[in-house]
């Protein structure tokens, strides 16, 4: 899946001239974490969050200078740096951008130009629907040998019960003679399958259904 598929379009920006006042406004009328500031060409030149502007509000307890403070044009507490994404990115590979600088949004630019934006929880929404876990049905936790056709003859196994797959993962074993097959399937009661995939010499995780 591509970020073109999971973007907002309609981005809610600032001027670097916009006062930090402007911008708690916007924030808690449209209820956003992210601005980014871009200039009269609609290139990327900053971005400010919500904790951003939580550590420029004068102390509630300082009443000599609230209006002076909050009349601060937002370039002067904005992020400079902005990491931005492009449309055709992988999300996979979006998500490690998320992990590795420990942002909260993207910013997407084609040639140099404001298109989009996505979040966190633009993040955590699609991966949801990625492995499935939106809809009902059950998870399977599979030990297989780390070799080719494995995940297949697994596959077939579950096919043989007229189950639909919601998503496939696939994780490292500690040992690197196996790997971990997570498999979302479409049925709330997966005992037969599991007794199935172990009578076929498979190790079953989860669930750990006992008696078999």
């Amino acid at each position: 899946m591509i970020v073109e598929e999971i973007m907002k379009k309609i981005v809610t920006t600032l001027s670097p001239k916009d006062t930090i006042s402007t911008a708690i406004k916007i924030m808690d009328d449209k209820k956003i974490r992210h601005i980014p500031i871009v200039d009269a060409h609609q290139h990327v030149i900053g971005l400010i969050s919500d904790r951003d502007i939580r550590d420029a509000k004068p102390s509630i307890l300082d009443f000599t200078n609230q209006d002076k403070n909050l009349d601060t044009p937002v370039k002067e507490i904005m992020v400079k740096d902005v990491i931005t994404g492009h449309p055709l990115d992988f999300v996979e590979e979006i998500s490690a951008v998320f992990s590795q600088h420990r942002i909260g949004c993207l910013p997407i630019e084609t040639n140099g130009k404001l298109v989009g934006i996505i979040t966190e929880t633009d993040l955590l929404h699609t991966f949801a629907q990625l492995t499935g876990a939106n809809q009902p049905g059950s998870q399977l936790e599979i030990k297989v040998p780390n070799r080719a056709g494995t995940l297949a003859e697994v596959i077939n196994v579950i096919k043989d019960h007229n189950v639909n797959i919601h998503s496939v993962l696939v994780y490292p074993d500690k040992d690197i003679q196996f790997k971990i097959l997570a498999l979302r399937i479409q049925t709330m009661n997966p005992t037969k399958i599991v007794e199935n995939l172990k009578n076929e010499g498979y190790n079953v995780l989860w669930p750990n259904i006992s008696g078999f």
